[in-house]
């Protein structure tokens, strides 16, 4: 992926200076679990929940990381990473909105609150909607926090309807 992010209309955007893009690699997934543990903690998920999650968070996303189903970028600032978001590459059947076989779902997106106000979330997901254009991917889905809607909604995003159900571990 590249270091700047099409901005989307036919222009590029710059990072602020003293942050750099970088893709993730299988040796980030701590990292990306850690990032992901802090935005559910800050959402008002349950601590202990997401302690449990945590071993076997960071084996997904290396294992994702490894098979290229997932793709993460981080933002470095200073030699330390900052910001962070993702996209997992889905297969789907052609509907009448796409003949792509590919979704992405974007995930993941993360900024420390140290270095919030400088748009990082909304270029990282400039960056992942540019690498979802370079992979003629059409379609792009994701689950927003209330704070984080007005940025997606800037990018375009719509909000849909999706139901969801959560069945009992271990229930046959």
């Amino acid at each position: 992926m590249a270091s700047e992010p099409d901005s989307g209309a036919g222009g590029r955007v710059s990072w602020p200076p003293g942050y750099t893009l970088r893709p993730a690699t299988v040796h980030d997934a701590a990292l990306i679990q850690t990032q992901r543990t802090a935005m559910f903690t800050e959402m008002g998920s349950d601590p202990a929940g997401l302690a449990r999650a945590h071993d076997a968070g960071v084996g997904w996303h290396r294992r994702a990381l490894a098979s290229g189903r997932y793709t993460g970028l981080l933002v470095e600032a200073g030699g330390d990473v900052v910001a962070g978001a993702g996209v997992l590459w889905n297969d789907f059947p052609p509907n009448a909105d796409t003949t792509s076989l590919v979704r992405a779902y974007v995930l993941n997106v993360y900024v420390h609150p140290d270095h919030r106000g400088h748009a990082l979330a909304r270029q990282l997901v400039e960056a992942v909607l540019a690498e979802c254009r370079a992979r003629g991917v059409s379609i792009v889905t994701l689950t927003a926090s209330e704070a984080g809607r007005p940025t997606y909604e800037r990018l375009g995003f719509v909000p849909q309807a999706e139901l969801r159900l959560v069945l009992p571990e271990g229930a046959s």
